[in-house]
């Protein structure tokens, strides 16, 4: 019986670690180097997992939004990578510095030229964008990844207020307030944006898949096994104590 005891407290321990060993889902995402304040310019990176433990990464395609259209989009030079920027008319011109812009980057296109995304490591792709609009909270942008052996992984499912992610989620840029009322509009903000683009590029080459949140599981993980054997002891050791 007291076998029996141990060994059902082991599995339920075993249980615990396999529930919580399990990967977070990934995706395809977008954040900002700093801010990305509306009216302004910002240097966004695209960050690209490889979960596939049999495939390299080697294609990305980047969707750019066109209810908002962004005139300027200078992907930064990325080594073992071929860039390919798309632009396309707009059926309504947008003003910037006082001129019509009648045509705005709708696509960028990241294509491998040696390996890729190897499996267990992830990949930046900054894009120094501009002028950022000012009647928008965020812009989506849709995603395809392209693995090695020819599957097509479409991140193009918006998420929507109040529900739950969806399986396949569009990368999301979130937009914060105008900073003091300036709109990022002069020469300044460009510069600061290429400064930003620049000083990324020593970190661009491919990256272990983060550790910290790794280590946070693991962390966890012991912490519950100790737990459920600590218990399984107190049990065994209060029935020695009533048997005698």
């Amino acid at each position: 019986m007291k076998a029996s005891r141990i060994a059902a407290a082991c599995a339920l321990a075993g249980t615990a670690v396999l529930a919580l060993s399990v990967p977070a889902f990934a995706h395809v995402s977008v954040q900002p180097e700093g801010t990305a304040a509306k009216g302004g310019y910002a240097v966004v990176d695209f960050k690209v997992p490889n979960e596939r433990d049999n495939a390299e990464t080697t294609k990305l395609e980047v969707n750019f939004p066109t209810d908002h259209p962004l005139a300027s989009a200078m992907p930064e030079a990325i080594n073992g990578w071929d860039i390919k920027v798309t632009k396309s008319k707009l059926d309504k011109p947008i003003e910037m510095h006082g001129e019509k812009i009648s045509e705005a980057v709708t696509k960028i296109t990241w294509t491998a030229t040696g390996d890729g995304i190897k499996a267990g490591f992830f990949q930046k792709f900054p894009v120094s964008v501009g002028q950022l609009p000012e009647d928008a909270d965020e812009l989506v942008f849709k995603a395809i990844q392209t693995y090695s052996n020819k599957e097509v992984v479409r991140w193009i499912e918006v998420p929507q207020d109040g529900q739950e992610e969806p399986d396949n989620p569009a990368p999301v840029l979130e937009l914060s307030a105008a900073e003091d009322g300036h709109h990022g509009s002069s020469s300044s903000d460009k510069a600061s944006a290429s400064d930003d683009a620049e000083a990324a590029s020593a970190k661009t080459a491919a990256e272990p898949a983060d550790s910290s949140d790794t280590t946070a599981r693991v962390l966890g993980v012991v912490g519950i096994v100790v737990g459920a054997l600590g218990v399984a002891y107190g049990v065994i050791a209060g029935r020695r104590r009533t048997d005698g």
